[in-house]
């Protein structure tokens, strides 16, 4: 398989990654965690896990996921707080019937909220 390195600051190292991954989300899906009560907007996404070693061994052994999958950046929401989640493709499920999310920073990200999902703002894109 071709394969890519970049690297990537919030890893704190260099990531090796197919050159070419499919994803089952895009940026400005509504999206919630299959196991735990959150939902939020993607704005971001790894092609495979690019965080560090410390955070993937914080996650119990037995619903850890698999590293070689795309990984989500999302504004996400609970009943208690809003923060940025970090999920993996196999935790996520489609949730644009429960509209919005109410995350502080979704304006920052994104124009509007349509047919179940977010328009990242222009000046985001490259």
């Amino acid at each position: 398989m071709d394969r890519a390195q970049y690297f990537s600051a919030q890893a704190g190292r260099t990531i090796d990654a197919p050159r070419r991954m499919k994803s089952r989300f895009a940026i400005g899906d509504v999206v919630k965690h299959r196991m735990f009560d959150f939902r939020g907007v993607i704005f971001d996404i790894d092609p495979v896990f690019a965080n560090s070693d410390e955070w993937y061994e914080a996650i119990p052994e037995d619903i850890r996921p698999d590293r070689n999958q795309p990984f989500y950046h999302l504004l996400a929401e609970s009943d208690d707080s809003d923060y940025v989640a970090y999920v993996s493709q196999q935790n996520l499920v489609t949730d644009s019937i429960s509209g919005p999310v109410s995350h502080p920073d979704v304006h920052q990200y994104f124009e509007h909220f349509e047919n179940g999902r977010y328009r990242m703002r222009r000046s985001m894109t490259h």
